[in-house]
């Protein structure tokens, strides 16, 4: 469903955007985490002005958001949101990133020219066989290109320049938000769901065409404390109890074979060990604790504990202690009270030609946490590929497959809200 006068706008806007180094940072304690967020920010919503939505706005914890009215009088159509965020991984730089079309791909491994032992391969890119004749965009080797997740910035900003555009098409009201610091896991910090006023909302954050997230990880960091007994080493026979010894010692006790970012894929679980700092009196170890089903985590908790328990154990006159902290939960467990929000967004993929395809996330996203925020939240494709890495690639013809997935999404609610309407106009 595409009027054979409009021309899509993403690929433009997604090229310009990629320009913009927007990269947060884990170490910052401000928030946003970076400033070049906010001068991104200001530019989009410039943009959404020209366009004519007149409300767009970015806030002070660099929000940015913006309606796209209603064109009919139909108070059963529930406002609905579409959300991307703005920021790039702080793995990779993102400072000067050069855009690169390889148009007409011939199926074959793309090599960046800038540094040319940046390959990205067919064999570690299965996807890419299905590209043959397609545009790819990669960048030259030396940065991350940003469709992580500029791309779905720019897929959102093209179907609402349609809307605009097109007035014939019915919808009810849109809402749009770009968010700060998603990398860094705190995209949701500052989110207002009240003033956002949208009933259901969809990230646009995936990465196969036609995938439907609706599930992700349930997460909690753990904090294994490990204390010892400090003295001069010259002195320390039978005294001295090195906190650091007791922690590495509990670090090689985690299993090698299973319950490790390494040893799992699918459904599978793990517990991941990610910071270690200490020295001979006290030594922390900060760890993840992934699961899909919640009983599994505090399995692993237990887990945890008993190993924590069993390591200070074999060194006397040392103490352990561990906390938990809550991180997000499987949205799955929203979603399932409403089903048309998945339902919907098949509907929407099918109307574009796509097989729709659902999938579980082994992470995070802004979704699940604002989905028990009160705004039930799946993750909708953008075509992102290997993000997060030098290697990042997308195809121009799965963003636009991705705007019209947006567009038909507004179409399918507007379309299955009861009861009569007439037009705005």
């Amino acid at each position: 469903m595409k009027p054979v006068d409009y021309s899509f706008t993403c690929l433009e806007r997604f090229l310009r955007y990629v320009t913009y180094d927007t990269q947060s940072s884990e170490t910052s304690d401000t928030f946003p985490s970076t400033e070049k967020q906010l001068v991104f920010g200001r530019v989009l919503v410039e943009e959404l002005k020209r366009m004519g939505l007149e409300d767009a706005t970015m806030d002070e914890y660099g929000y940015v958001t913006a309606t796209i009215p209603a064109n009919i009088n139909k108070g059963n159509v529930p406002v609905i949101g579409f959300i991307a965020h703005m920021d790039t991984s702080p793995e990779v730089s993102g400072e000067n990133v050069k855009p690169i079309l390889h148009e007409n791909y011939d199926g074959e491994d793309i090599v960046l020219p800038a540094d040319p032992s940046i390959v990205i391969s067919v064999q570690d890119n299965p996807e890419l066989k299905e590209k043959v004749g397609e545009t790819i965009v990669t960048a030259d080797g030396t940065t991350l290109l940003g469709a992580d997740n500029k791309a779905g910035i720019a897929e959102i900003i093209d179907a609402a320049h349609f809307l605009v555009t097109h007035p014939e098409v019915k919808h009810g009201t849109v809402r749009i938000c770009f968010t700060p610091d998603e990398e860094v896991g705190q995209g949701t910090k500052y989110f207002d769901i009240d003033k956002f006023g949208a009933k259901y909302a969809y990230t646009v954050d995936g990465e196969k065409a036609g995938s439907i997230e609706h599930e992700t990880f349930c997460a909690d960091s753990m904090t294994v404390i490990f204390k010892g007994v400090s003295i001069h080493p010259g002195f320390a026979k039978g005294k001295l109890v090195n906190s650091i010894k007791a922690a590495a010692s509990f670090i090689e006790k985690l299993p090698h074979d299973r319950l490790s970012p390494e040893t799992t894929d699918g459904r599978e679980g793990y517990v991941h060990p990610y910071v270690v700092n200490g020295g001979v009196e006290e030594t922390s170890i900060k760890l993840l604790l992934r699961s899909f089903e919640e009983h599994e985590l505090r399995e692993q908790e237990k887990f945890i504990r008993q190993l924590a328990d069993e390591t200070a154990a074999q060194y006397p006159k040392s103490s352990v202690s561990c906390t938990v902290e809550e991180s997000y939960r499987n949205m799955r467990y929203v979603l399932e009270k409403h089903p048309e929000v998945l339902e919907y967004a098949r509907i929407a993929i099918e109307r574009v030609g796509l097989s729709p395809h659902f999938g579980s996330i082994r992470g995070g996203t802004d979704g699940a946490r604002l989905s028990y925020m009160g705004l039930p939240c799946p993750n909708i494709f953008a075509g992102e590929h290997s993000f997060h890495s030098k290697r990042e690639w997308i195809s121009v013809q799965d963003m636009e497959k991705a705007v019209l997935t947006i567009i038909n999404i507004c179409r399918v609610w507007e379309e299955k809200a009861p009861g009569k309407y007439s037009d705005a106009s």
